[in-house]
């Protein structure tokens, strides 16, 4: 297997203007071009060569290389069509690895995982798009794909909120799912200038280690889920008032002072100031009123 020769300006700068390369800003499209951060992202994924490694976005193959030399096999899935003949040319020494041109979000990656793995957990990494960031990773989780990690390459303010605790300005819903979920670890902060072109904010490699059951216990997953959504819409509001103005619970303030109560919460408690495991009470006993 060949040694990975992406990884640096100059080399993605020849493969682009070879292949008269145009970035689509659609797909938020920011290539990385540091060796140090490529390695970085392989060894917080902890990928072995036991390992399925389903990788979302590989651009023109710079962090395929790393990790078809770090996996046992690699299914990279990649939306552009233009991206397809570039990766067959910079993936060709590479026989562990699979493209497939598809939107992940359509993907039946269960089946994948079956067929690939025979349904085994899998390493999922990924330098995803920023504007879809959130879909991804919720798809991924909500839909239970075996999964025994996630290592991404996100917005640094988004790495922020993923891993927040309970009264923290990032505090929210993301927080929330993702920790219900995983338990989330910053590997790395990446500076623009490791990206062409150049985005605009910092980003961060953060790893997402899936739980094999969640840390709390909750009666309805998705109910849960949607009254956190409806405490976050409006944060300066308090839970009370959050609730009962969110038409898809049709909760009355009765209801929700009544279950606040029953907890030993104050009245005028904000969504914040919850930790999930306050979140999964209030739902079970806002289910039963």
């Amino acid at each position: 297997m060949p040694t990975p020769d992406l990884g640096s300006p100059g080399r993605t700068a020849e493969v682009i203007r070879t292949h008269q390369f145009a970035f689509q800003k659609k797909f938020g499209q920011n290539f990385l071009t540091d060796a140090h951060v490529l390695e970085k992202i392989v060894a917080a994924s902890g990928v072995t060569k036991e390992d399925l490694v389903l990788e979302i976005g590989p651009g023109i193959g710079t962090l395929t290389q790393y990790l078809a030399c770090a996996a046992r096999e690699v299914v990279a899935v990649e939306i552009d069509r233009n991206l397809i003949p570039i990766l067959g040319e910079t993936l060709a020494g590479y026989d562990n690895v699979t493209v497939i041109c598809e939107d992940i979000l359509k993907l039946d990656i269960p089946a994948l995982v079956q067929e690939r793995n025979e349904g085994r957990p899998i390493q999922v990494v990924a330098n995803l798009p920023y504007y879809i960031t959130t879909p991804i990773i919720m798809s991924l989780f909500e839909s239970h794909v075996p999964m025994e990690s996630l290592t991404v390459m996100v917005q640094k303010e988004v790495a922020d909120r993923m891993k927040a605790g309970p009264g923290t300005k990032d505090y929210g819903a993301l927080s929330l799912a993702v920790q219900f979920y995983a338990e989330p670890y910053l590997a790395a902060h990446v500076p623009p200038h490791c990206f062409m072109p150049r985005p605009n904010v910092g980003s961060a490699v953060i790893r997402l280690r899936r739980y094999e059951e969640p840390p709390i216990t909750v009666r309805d997953e998705g109910w849960m889920f949607r009254l956190i959504r409806a405490s976050f819409n409006q944060r300066r509001k308090t839970l009370v008032n959050s609730l009962h103005n969110a038409p898809e619970l049709n909760l009355s303030k009765e209801q929700v002072q009544e279950a606040l109560a029953d907890l030993e919460l104050p009245a005028a408690v904000r969504g914040e100031a919850l930790t999930l495991a306050q979140f999964a009470a209030l739902a079970d006993r806002l289910l039963l009123s």
